[in-house]
């Protein structure tokens, strides 16, 4: 059996350097594949490139025109 390298979501969250609220919502929306065992996902490392690439925080609002003009 190969080296799969897996790591759990408190590891995933120190090596995004995001907390483990944030790994989980990634894995519930879909954009960070895991494996459950029991309460626990598991997480192949080499997928956390899949969501490293991200802006932090929330994006900005759209800016509303002036009805003025």
């Amino acid at each position: 059996m190969g080296n799969l390298d897996l790591i759990t979501t408190k590891e995933a969250a120190e090596k995004l350097g995001v907390t483990m609220r944030r790994v989980t919502a990634l894995i519930k929306e879909g954009r960070l594949p895991s494996t459950q065992i029991g309460r626990e996902h598991l997480i192949k490392e080499a997928d956390l490139d899949l969501v490293k690439e991200r802006k932090v925080g929330r994006p900005p609002k759209p800016k509303k025109k002036n009805s003025e003009d």
